[in-house]
């Protein structure tokens, strides 16, 4: 099931003007490219990722047609609770209807563009050793990427991809393949989708309707912000080159974090940390480009999840239902996938969800929608990670 024909949104009669984006630079295969098979690690995913719901052709169409209804029907919702015009004028980025396959192979392109410069830091660390980066060495890691997400494939309902436009199209995407729209695009995993609105046994239009709105307002955010997603690039390039820094380290911390995760089988759910294999890869300079990095995630999601959160029956006609059930889920994770979910950080990100939208909701009652919103003015109103859980301090900070 996959329709990865661009879809934009239908646009207003008279929009209102959009802050332009910075142009969309793609990012050169450099050196550091040979450290990761990103090709295999696309066909790897897609021969392990589990079967979707067994469809015809004509459920599969029904299906597509209806997520992209929901995706356009959700965009107005999402204007008036946030109040962001950015809104009104989404012609920078696209949706696109994919498969779990699908889903596996952009998010390759996407790790290539986040990783350049990390992978061609740590090549040139090698290289200057005296190392060599074998193409045994790439082949190994890309099989590793390609099985973690196989297993993510089947959890992602949705997701925007603000760095589909910097990456360079290469025989993995077809070199004549047309490139994506400046933004980004909007990936909705038509088969997890599916199979959540059966196992929840809730109304599909409304579920997909309410799925939507968390995702459109990603594609919104970056939209208001278009300098935010070159400032996370930079961010995570920064940790990165902190990382490879004490590469000589990673492998022994690596093992510890695996062999930690036993010792958290008894943490409550308030156990600091987050949860992942990054716990012990910090120095001082790591905690703290990883606190900037944490911050931004928990808004950004939390404030996805607070905009969903802000529709009523009168939009979502059963959404007290979809929450209840939805929340309720996963209780019943068998200790493998728990395993992997904790190595992979998967339920810090669900902490992020709650701690984010903590904060947006703390500094709307305090300064209202609209001085929340100067947020995406500049990089320098971004949240820390301590106003992030102590809000008055960034009201405080930006004056409101």
């Amino acid at each position: 099931m996959v329709d990865m024909s661009p879809h934009r949104s239908a646009q207003p009669s008279t929009p209102a003007p959009a802050t332009p984006n910075p142009p969309a630079t793609p990012v050169p295969v450099s050196t550091g490219a040979s450290l990761v098979n990103w090709e295999l690690a696309a066909r790897t995913a897609a021969g392990l990722a589990p079967a979707g719901p067994a469809l015809n052709g004509a459920e599969i169409g029904r299906a597509v047609e209806n997520l992209r209804l929901m995706a356009e029907k959700s965009v107005p919702h999402v204007h008036e609770i946030s109040r962001l015009e950015a809104a009104r004028d989404l012609r920078d980025s696209e949706v696109l209807v994919v498969d779990r396959a699908s889903w596996a192979k952009a998010n390759t392109q996407s790790f290539a563009v986040m990783m350049d410069p990390i992978m061609s830091a740590l090549a040139a660390k090698q290289a200057a050793a005296g190392k060599n980066a074998a193409a045994a060495g790439a082949t190994v890691t890309g099989a590793q990427l390609g099985a973690v997400l196989a297993f993510l494939s089947s959890k992602v309902l949705g997701q925007y991809d603000p760095f589909a436009a910097l990456a360079v199209p290469t025989a993995m995407s077809g070199a004549s393949a047309p490139r994506p729209a400046s933004g980004g695009r909007l990936l909705l995993v038509a088969p997890n989708i599916l199979t959540v609105e059966r196992d929840l046994k809730v109304d599909p239009d409304d579920f997909r309707l309410w799925v939507c709105l968390h995702e459109q307002t990603h594609r919104v955010q970056f939209a208001a912000a278009p300098w935010l997603r070159l400032h996370m690039l930079a961010e995570i390039e920064k940790l990165g080159g902190l990382l490879v820094g004490d590469s000589d380290h990673l492998g022994e911390r690596l093992l510890q974090a695996v062999r930690s995760l036993g010792s958290k089988k008894d943490a409550g759910p308030d156990t600091p940390g987050r949860g992942a294999v990054l716990d012990l890869l910090q120095t001082p300079e790591q905690k703290a480009a990883l606190s900037h990095v944490t911050a931004v995630m928990s808004l950004l999601e939390g404030h996805a999840n607070v905009v969903m959160d802000g529709v009523d029956a009168s939009i979502v006609p059963t959404v007290r239902t979809i929450r209840q059930r939805f929340n309720n889920r996963g209780k019943d994770r068998g200790a493998i996938e728990k395993f992997i979910r904790n190595l992979l950080g998967l339920d810090a990100k669900m902490r992020q969800y709650s701690d984010g939208a903590k904060f947006v909701r703390e500094v709307v009652a305090i300064a209202g929608m609209d001085g929340f919103n100067t947020v995406w003015t500049q990089a320098e109103n971004l949240p820390t990670e301590p106003e992030i859980h102590n809000a008055r301090l960034w009201v405080e900070r930006m004056g409101l």
